[in-house]
């Protein structure tokens, strides 16, 4: 079916009418039209599809577990704006509080009553944090929360492990996961020399050489770690680990920072502190708590917060830090965390989608290695067990690009890159995920009759 805005388009092209309104555009148009007006045409760098290939779908509209472009087509999604949209798209309760929210300001430069309720509301379900300061994004909340720990040690020195992701801050670019190993990037360009050489990389999933970093370095103020990573493709830590990481830091006079932008209130209300049992000395978190509107935090306990201005000498600011919009939509969407029967629903609804995916996969004679936790997940396109970044490294990520073809033609939306979490909302419910499984099993097949290559 030939959709009657592509004829439109068409149409108005061959008369010479470049300058096409938006209703008559479609995905192919705005991209053409993007890339001379933003770098890559796009505002983050996965959305581009350079990865998989092909145009990035713009979306018009999103609802529940679905989203819709501009071309008509409806897909059902897993990307969920990269991890917030635990209650699904467009949840009425959160969009009826925006709506109300905004009639009454979208900014105010001062406190705010709904600043004092999400902050109690993090404290009570986080349970390294006492005290919380809000920012407006997963990278500040990382930066400020590497700067307290320099400001707090005295040291400079920052460990942060291969392929994972916390940012784009100077200390961080530095093997990075996230969009810099989807688009096969080195070390960016722009970060100082002087900054790039304190940082100290070492693999996920491996004590020993966390030891030897230790043992090598005198000066280190942090370690940083996603529990479970989400920015090489959903990565849990090995059992013990964790403990091994916060053994380690603590013998050795540094702070231990978990990010937790993607796992708050993801893998557990708690974040995977709570999952595991194991607590850092700072805490990054975004996404969820925002609700789907930008927004970040980080915390600790109330002596190390003590340090942070105006309480102490470690400077930090925002100018929309604690704006009403993202406070509301994040309010709501942290009280109906509260319910446990949420996870439970959460986890019923990813286990059962990864292993029709791993069943479907299998059927079709292609090698593909599922990992999830709660309702995190990532197929990788691999004969071996993916436990940190030389073992993703090594996925097909051509053969993933045409899967990820495969499902956007059935319907399914999946993120463009074989290197970055998938998430399942409150809104998958059953239905959805056989649709999804049904749709796999048929582009399993496809590839496994066309070629693997």
């Amino acid at each position: 079916m030939i959709w009657q805005p592509l004829l439109l388009t068409a149409r108005l092209k061959e008369l010479g009418v470049d300058d096409l309104p938006l209703f008559y555009m479609n995905s192919e148009d705005l991209f053409a039209r993007a890339v001379e007006l933003m770098p890559g045409g796009v505002n983050s760098p996965v959305r581009a599809f350079r990865a998989v290939g092909g145009t990035p779908r713009f979306i018009k509209s999103a609802n529940g577990a679905k989203i819709t472009d501009i071309d008509g087509r409806t897909y059902i999604d897993y990307v969920g704006s990269w991890g917030p949209m635990i209650l699904g798209h467009a949840d009425a309760e959160v969009v009826t509080a925006l709506a109300q929210a905004a009639t009454r300001g979208t900014s105010f430069g001062a406190p705010n009553e709904l600043e004092v309720e999400i902050a109690e509301e993090i404290i009570d379900a986080v349970p390294s944090v006492e005290m919380v300061r809000m920012v407006n994004s997963g990278t500040e909340a990382t930066m400020s929360a590497i700067r307290l720990a320099r400001g707090v040690t005295g040291r400079n020195k920052l460990v942060k492990f291969e392929g994972c992701y916390h940012g784009h801050g100077d200390s961080l670019l530095v093997k990075a996961g996230s969009g810099v190993a989807t688009l096969g990037l080195p070390d960016s360009p722009g970060v100082p020399s002087s900054l790039a050489e304190s940082t100290i990389i070492a693999p996920f999933n491996d004590p020993d050489a966390l030891e030897q970093a230790f043992n090598q370095h005198g000066d280190i103020a942090a370690v940083i770690i996603e529990p479970v990573v989400g920015n090489m493709g959903c990565v849990p830590p090995q059992k013990g680990y964790l403990n091994a990481v916060r053994e380690l830091t603590s013998r050795n006079g540094a702070l231990l920072i978990f990010d937790e932008v993607m796992t708050g209130f993801r893998v557990a209300r708690g974040g995977a502190q709570e999952l595991y049992g194991v607590l850092p000395d700072i805490t990054t978190l975004g996404k969820i708590i925002g609700g789907g509107l930008p927004v970040g935090a980080y915390g600790a306990n109330r002596d190390l917060m003590g340090h942070i201005a105006p309480a102490g000498p470690i400077y930090q600011a925002g100018t929309l830090s604690g704006n009403p919009l993202s406070m509301t939509a994040g309010l709501i969407t942290l009280k109906r965390l509260r319910d446990q029967s949420v996870y439970k629903r959460l986890e019923h609804a990813t286990a059962k989608l990864c292993h029709g995916l791993s069943a479907a996969a299998a059927e079709a004679g292609i090698n593909t290695v599922t990992n999830r936790v709660g309702s995190m997940w990532t197929s990788f396109f691999n004969r071996e067990p993916v436990t940190g970044w030389t073992t993703a490294n090594k996925s097909d990520c051509r053969l993933f690009g045409r899967f990820f073809h495969a499902m956007l033609d059935q319907g399914v939306y999946l993120a463009p890159s074989q290197f970055e979490a998938g998430f399942v909302s409150l809104a998958h419910d059953d239905e959805i995920i056989d649709r999804t499984v049904t749709a796999a099993r048929k582009a399993f097949k496809n590839l496994g009759e066309t070629g693997k290559g």
